[in-house]
């Protein structure tokens, strides 16, 4: 951390003194306030993708590195009030009831935050489990539209932001752009079909056409040319961008370059919509990522800034209502109050209708962010950050 940076820091610190109340008695006597984060072994999320010739394609790491640096960057702040952080890491035998755990690490070790980094399949009964549950729980890893609606719960806040916020932004950049056709290509993974329905959603609403989405498949096989030939699966259409669902990613990384038409692409490769990435360069960015990289090893990305967020959101609801209780943690979260700084140039804070945390997407290429969304023109009658996202009316999420 740098001198001036440093200052800041002491600077917010000695305010937080002045104007917040007292921690009340839910502190624990060591003046310490445990958060825990939960993951599963043999989590397949975590196995590196191959291509057929041994090339690792994608190579995700936990978030933990993340909340670790949340942790550190909080230490300053709540060292002026008296207190110590702790992260408590698990990570789950499999068939280990996730729920079950939760409760346990509560009980034994008296906190009531837990970043979830759980396989998508394990969330929903793990929730119900934990619907009346005094505790307030992060999906620091899940942009799944259906954990801000069917499956939402009270107890649930996202610092990763959902498909269709992420496809939203990258809407509104192709309608700024005048790109209002788009051809779709879709992969076979479960992910593709979900991104591609969140897309269809987003084009809706800001008024871009789809002329057909194609399904493709990764082979060589003659008789499925229609399928796994990038210039025969995109000719005969008209288009101004090509957008590609490809979770897995051994076919979409040909797809930039090889479209019978020479247009952009758009998507999981090309232009992409994130939370974050390792090259934004205002706002703070540079030296959040500088931090990370140092202490990790390796660049941050969405996840563990997802962690980082969820981290430095529950220590400011600590710090700004004086209390570590899970129901004035959560008011908090979705308060007026709530204005965390995120790096990313608007402080963002919860919405109260499904627990999303409100925050810019970041529109990059592999080594450059291009955009930033909400984009220049897209208002919004309160917040234009509310541009990104299912509203109040539109939101399936009953609490």
């Amino acid at each position: 951390m740098t001198r001036g940076r440093r200052r800041r820091y002491l600077a917010v610190a000695m305010l937080l003194a002045l104007v917040s109340p007292s921690l009340s008695a839910g502190t624990t006597a060591a003046e310490t306030v445990t958060f825990a984060y939960i993951g599963r072994d043999a989590d397949p999320a975590y196995t590196p993708t191959k291509a057929y010739t041994g090339l690792v394609l994608r190579d995700r790491k936990r978030p933990l590195d993340g909340a670790r640096l949340g942790l550190r960057d909080s230490k300053i702040m709540g060292r002026a009030r008296g207190l110590k952080f702790k992260l408590t890491e698990r990570i789950l035998a499999p068939g280990r009831d996730a729920g079950a755990a939760i409760r346990e690490i509560a009980a034994a070790e008296g906190t009531n935050v837990f970043l979830l980094d759980l396989p998508i399949e394990e969330m929903p009964d793990t929730l119900r489990g934990l619907k009346a549950a005094p505790l307030v729980l992060f999906n620091v890893r899940h942009g799944d539209d259906t954990l801000r609606g069917a499956n939402c719960a009270p107890t649930l806040f996202h610092t990763m932001p959902s498909d269709t916020m992420r496809m939203d932004g990258l809407a509104q950049f192709l309608r700024q752009k005048r790109w209002d056709q788009l051809l779709v290509l879709q992969g076979e993974d479960a992910e593709d079909a979900r991104l591609v329905a969140a897309f269809r959603n987003s084009a809706k609403k800001f008024g871009l056409d789809i002329e057909e989405v194609r399904p493709f498949k990764l082979g060589n096989d003659p008789r499925e040319r229609g399928r796994n030939n990038i210039r025969l699966l995109t000719s005969s259409a008209d288009y101004d961008a090509v957008f590609l669902a490809d979770a897995v990613g051994e076919f979409g990384r040909y797809v930039p370059y090889q479209t019978l038409l020479a247009r952009p692409v758009v998507g999981t490769e090309g232009l992409i919509a994130s939370a974050w990435h390792w090259t934004y360069e205002r706002y703070g960015a540079p030296q959040l990522n500088q931090r990370f990289e140092k202490r990790a090893g390796y660049r941050m990305t969405a996840p563990q800034w997802a962690a980082w967020a969820a981290v430095r959101a529950a220590v400011e609801a600590i710090l700004r209502t004086g209390k570590t209780d899970a129901a004035s943690l959560r008011a908090y979260l979705v308060s007026d109050e709530m204005n965390l700084d995120l790096y990313k140039g608007t402080p963002g804070g919860f919405r109260p209708w499904n627990n999303q945390l409100r925050q810019p997407i970041l529109l990059h290429t592999y080594n450059a962010v291009i955009d930033r969304a909400p984009i220049e023109g897209f208002l919004h009658q309160t917040n234009n950050l509310d541009t990104l996202g299912a509203g109040p009316l539109d939101s399936a999420c009953r609490f």
